[in-house]
Protein backbone atom coordinates (compact mmCIF):
# COMPACT_ATOMS: atom_id res chain seq x y z
CA UNK A 1 0.00 0.00 0.00
CA UNK A 2 1.93 3.30 -1.09
CA UNK A 3 1.85 6.09 1.83
CA UNK A 4 -0.19 8.87 0.80
CA UNK A 5 0.72 11.37 3.64
CA UNK A 6 4.13 12.89 3.62
CA UNK A 7 6.12 14.79 6.75
CA UNK A 8 9.16 15.54 4.19
CA UNK A 9 10.07 19.04 5.15
CA UNK A 10 10.81 18.46 9.30
CA UNK A 11 13.10 15.85 7.82
CA UNK A 12 15.38 18.15 5.47
CA UNK A 13 14.51 21.36 7.79
CA UNK A 14 17.84 23.43 8.46
CA UNK A 15 16.05 26.01 9.60
CA UNK A 16 15.98 27.88 13.26
CA UNK A 17 11.63 27.63 13.41
CA UNK A 18 11.42 31.03 14.59
CA UNK A 19 8.24 33.48 13.78
CA UNK A 20 8.44 36.95 13.00
CA UNK A 21 11.63 37.40 10.97
CA UNK A 22 10.34 37.65 7.55
CA UNK A 23 7.12 35.84 5.80
CA UNK A 24 9.50 33.23 4.37
CA UNK A 25 10.55 32.29 7.75
CA UNK A 26 7.30 32.56 9.50
CA UNK A 27 5.83 29.94 6.92
CA UNK A 28 8.63 27.66 7.29
CA UNK A 29 8.33 28.04 11.20
CA UNK A 30 4.23 27.24 10.72
CA UNK A 31 5.37 24.14 8.68
CA UNK A 32 7.58 22.81 10.96
CA UNK A 33 5.23 23.33 14.16
CA UNK A 34 2.15 21.95 12.13
CA UNK A 35 4.74 18.96 11.22
CA UNK A 36 5.70 18.52 14.92
CA UNK A 37 2.27 18.93 16.08
CA UNK A 38 0.77 16.25 13.99
CA UNK A 39 3.29 13.22 14.42
CA UNK A 40 1.25 10.46 16.61
CA UNK A 41 3.63 9.85 19.31
CA UNK A 42 2.64 13.44 20.59
CA UNK A 43 -0.68 12.81 19.28
CA UNK A 44 -1.39 10.45 21.61
CA UNK A 45 -0.14 12.13 24.50
CA UNK A 46 -1.68 15.54 24.04
CA UNK A 47 -5.51 14.71 22.43
CA UNK A 48 -6.73 12.55 25.75
CA UNK A 49 -5.64 15.76 27.83
CA UNK A 50 -7.64 18.35 25.69
CA UNK A 51 -11.52 19.07 26.79
CA UNK A 52 -13.95 18.59 24.63
CA UNK A 53 -14.25 22.33 23.74
CA UNK A 54 -10.73 22.19 22.64
CA UNK A 55 -10.93 19.48 20.51
CA UNK A 56 -14.17 21.12 18.61
CA UNK A 57 -12.43 24.59 18.48
CA UNK A 58 -9.42 23.06 17.24
CA UNK A 59 -11.57 21.39 14.58
CA UNK A 60 -13.46 24.56 14.03
CA UNK A 61 -10.34 26.35 13.26
CA UNK A 62 -8.76 24.03 10.62
CA UNK A 63 -12.10 23.78 9.02
CA UNK A 64 -12.54 27.50 8.80
CA UNK A 65 -8.93 27.93 7.41
CA UNK A 66 -9.88 25.52 4.93
CA UNK A 67 -12.79 27.15 3.40
CA UNK A 68 -11.49 30.14 3.58
CA UNK A 69 -8.13 28.97 1.41
CA UNK A 70 -8.55 26.55 -0.08
CA UNK A 71 -10.71 24.92 -3.12
CA UNK A 72 -13.25 22.15 -3.06
CA UNK A 73 -11.16 20.62 -5.52
CA UNK A 74 -7.60 21.05 -3.44
CA UNK A 75 -9.28 19.79 -0.40
CA UNK A 76 -9.93 16.56 -1.98
CA UNK A 77 -6.98 16.46 -3.77
CA UNK A 78 -4.08 17.86 -1.34
CA UNK A 79 -5.74 17.67 1.81
CA UNK A 80 -8.15 14.01 1.91
CA UNK A 81 -5.78 12.93 -1.50
CA UNK A 82 -9.17 10.92 -2.68
CA UNK A 83 -8.76 12.13 -5.72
Amino acid sequence: MKKKDTHQFIQEYKGIAAFGMDRASDEETIMFYLQKFSEDAFMKTLLPRLSDQELEDIYDWVNAYLKKHISEDEYHSLFLKDR
